[in-house]
């Protein structure tokens, strides 16, 4: 494709993307590609790669659009993301909008007027707010702050970076050096986690998938912090482990190499098609000990395992407000009243799961969230209802399971990019009493 016909198809994608606003944009992203397979894997790539840092732009662009009183349609973000983030001069942009076969069509007076005006601007303007110039909701902001202080926005600006390609060695089939080294003979450097004894890092949007050793099942793609989450578990062989809220399976495949496949574990989950996406990576992972258990309302599953399980593990729906350097656009979409819901269904699901857990047992609630509302509020909130469950902190865990890789200094697993290179991921361990208090 030629520049002009890149810059097309992504003023295209921007507008599907904005048609669709309750759509994650890979998902969007996905179906456009496939929807036109003449764009080669290079293109995809380079359009891909505008996108994201369009989105992660996008309030800023949106703010310097309306401050010189132009509308924010897809051809008047595309110049200002070709302006503001991409430095490039009016004379260039204007260049690219010529007519061209496949091409945008020629700017008009009101868009080459704004040209002008954006190339004037900086990205950051220091009259912008505050949020739009930390590119987060207005009414998040308080929170954010409340959480990381005079760090917020380092924080936040590690947030928006790209992240890397984590993977994590499947220790059923490999060893780390091993999958390295297969790795590296189809041409994709790595490099070893520095928390996770399992993991490996590879630069952002390396075609894992496309290698042998993805496809026999040697390595899955999962970041670094989901995994310290599953080693959070301290899953052992011949133990009965539920992942509550399995989804499509990365934890469990986790704990399945934890426990060398020996003993059970129930991966139960609200969704049929999340836990029938899960088959494929199990069966790719050589993974032999799990049950599946779909949670269907009315369920009495729950009631007849109460007490059984040496773990649970319950990786609750949350904001997902780790993953933005992943998800750009998850800013864009989040309301207050998502948060609201959905620490009422975070309660909800902690309370049903921790029944669960026989006398001795250890529940781990997880979340890839960075906001104390989600993680360490709710974690109080539970222990003042459930007084026979009491905190596992670190250091004990460390201890109890010889889990030195866990990082931090403070009762819970909190991680954040800005400080472990991870997403943003919390964690806490709790160790329910031998005897009824």
């Amino acid at each position: 494709m030629t520049p002009a016909a890149r810059i097309q198809a992504g003023i295209d994608l921007w507008a599907e993307v904005e048609a669709q606003p309750n759509v994650p944009a890979d998902r969007v992203a996905d179906s456009f590609f496939k929807s036109r397979r003449f764009i080669g894997a290079g293109d995809r790539r380079a359009i891909a790669e505008r996108l994201w840092a369009m989105l992660r732009a996008a309030p800023r662009l949106a703010w310097h659009l309306g401050a010189i009183s132009a509308p924010a349609t897809p051809r008047l973000m595309m110049l200002a993301a070709l302006t503001l983030t991409e430095a490039m001069d009016a004379d260039a942009a204007a260049g690219l909008f010529a007519g061209a076969r496949h091409g945008p069509e020629p700017l008009s007076d009101e868009e080459r007027l704004a040209l002008r005006r954006l190339a004037a601007r900086r990205l950051d303007d220091p009259a912008m707010p505050e949020a739009v110039r930390l590119g987060v909701p207005d009414w998040l902001l308080p929170s954010l702050a409340a959480r990381f202080g005079p760090r917020l926005a380092a924080e936040l600006a590690a947030l928006d970076r790209p992240a890397p390609t984590d993977l994590r060695v499947n220790t059923l089939k490999t060893t780390r050096e091993a999958a390295r080294e297969m790795l590296a003979a189809e041409g994709i450097t790595t490099e070893p986690t520095h928390f996770s004894p399992w993991g490996l890092r590879a630069p952002s949007r390396a075609p894992i998938t496309a290698t042998r050793a993805f496809r026999d099942g040697l390595v899955e793609v999962q970041d670094e912090g989901s995994q310290l989450v599953a080693a959070m578990v301290d899953a052992r062989p011949g133990m009965r482990v539920c992942d509550f809220c399995a989804g499509a399976g990365g934890k469990t495949l986790a704990l399945a190499a934890m426990m060398a496949n020996r003993g059970t574990i129930v991966a139960a989950d609200v969704s049929a098609h999340r836990l029938q996406a899960a088959v494929r990576r199990l069966r790719r992972g050589g993974v032999s000990n799990v049950e599946r258990r779909l949670i269907a309302p009315g369920e009495k599953w729950i009631k007849r395992a109460r007490g059984s399980f040496d773990r649970v593990l319950v990786d609750a729906p949350c904001t997902g407000t780790g993953t933005w350097r992943r998800k750009p656009d998850a800013r864009l979409r989040l309301t207050r009243q998502d948060l609201d819901e959905l620490l009422l269904r975070q309660r909800e699901i902690l309370d049903r799961a921790s029944t669960l857990v026989k006398p001795g047992g250890i529940l781990v609630y997880a979340t890839c969230s960075v906001l104390e509302e989600e993680n360490e509020a709710q974690v109080r909130v539970f222990l003042e209802r459930n007084p026979s469950f009491r905190l596992l902190p670190l250091d004990a865990l460390r201890t109890r399971a010889g889990l030195g890789v866990l990082p931090g200094d403070g009762p819970f697993l909190a991680l954040t990019p800005a400080r472990h290179g991870t997403d943003g991921f919390f964690a806490a361990a709790l160790l329910r009493a031998e005897q009824a208090p």
